[in-house]
């Protein structure tokens, strides 16, 4: 048990961190939610013109901004609060439940290896993605449908609710899960290189007396977990968001997460698994950053022991 913990206070505990992980999370994603549309947008790009233009992020946001406003940058914000309201709060409460579970009493943690982490970070990470993935799904395809809108066509969804609502009657139930297995490879590999690395960098800077347990360790370790995150994840979100924003109306649709990504290496090359790598770690940098400063201070507030 962690030093300030009470016997019997477990349930409570987890409640009031599932409560805290969820608000830091919707602070977190309100903030970077523009650079997440960029991105989606950067690797949706050439996907079925292979003569597109070459562009970047900050073309992609000036163009967003110069044709539909600049409340443009937040469409799909909705679907992406309601999926971290399910997402953040079973990964991070889980892995630390799990953490905890298996270092037992013993209060330094010492023996508890990265790859150990890395393990039950990845497995936290998929069982919150399968719980969250049709507001994923939703999220992915109100982006997509602003690129439709700059071209001049009708977007297919008016809000998240229609979105669900024409997802299921269009494609069924289970097409609410339409890519989730790049999906959940997605979370395995992000979940994997964030949190185990967000939690033992935090160890390195503190053992080492870098810094304390502050905010000066919590950016340090949010850096370096949001780059292994970036590089290790980055292809399977490039599938995961080309799969999931494909409808059947769609002129190029995939089989299965390997025809995706067959087809994009085949159309764009090996480095299109890459794209948006630049907006992704801009992304995940300053998501961490907020997400983990705001989590650890309003744990620190209700005085339960740092992550």
């Amino acid at each position: 048990m962690k030093q300030g913990e009470r016997p019997g206070d477990g349930g409570e505990q987890t409640e009031t961190k599932i409560l805290l992980s969820s608000i830091s999370a919707m602070i977190a994603e309100t903030t970077t939610f523009p650079i997440d549309l960029t991105k989606t947008r950067l690797q949706l790009h050439g996907e079925s013109d292979s003569l597109a233009r070459p562009t970047n992020a900050l073309r992609v946001a000036s163009e967003i901004v110069r044709h539909q406003g600049p409340l443009s940058l937040y469409k799909g914000l909705s679907p992406a609060i309601i999926r971290h309201l399910l997402y953040t709060p079973i990964r991070i409460v889980g892995y630390e439940n799990l953490r905890n579970l298996l270092v037992g009493d013993n209060i330094t943690g010492g023996s508890f290896s990265l790859p150990t982490k890395a393990l039950v970070g990845g497995i936290s990470g998929v069982i919150a993605q399968v719980v969250a993935s049709p507001a994923d799904l939703v999220k992915v395809r109100m982006q997509a449908d602003g690129r439709m809108a700059s071209k001049g066509l009708q977007p297919r969804y008016s809000g998240p609710f229609d979105a669900f609502k024409k997802i299921i009657q269009t494609e069924g139930i289970g097409g609410l899960w339409k890519g989730v297995f790049p999906n959940v490879q997605r979370a395995f590999l992000v979940n994997m290189g964030e949190l185990a690395c967000y939690d033992h960098a935090k160890c390195f800077v503190i053992q080492n007396q870098i810094a304390g347990d502050n905010i000066f360790a919590h950016t340090l370790a949010s850096i370096m977990s949001g780059l292994s995150a970036t590089a290790l994840s980055c292809p399977a979100d490039v599938v995961k968001t080309r799969m999931m924003s494909a409808g059947k109306e769609d002129k190029i649709t995939y089989i299965n997460s390997y025809d995706c990504l067959v087809k994009t290496v085949r159309t764009e090359g090996l480095k299109a698994l890459w794209k948006g790598f630049f907006p992704t770690w801009a992304r995940l940098g300053p998501w961490q950053f907020v997400f983990w400063v705001s989590y650890e201070k309003f744990r620190q507030i209700a005085e339960l022991s740092s992550f």
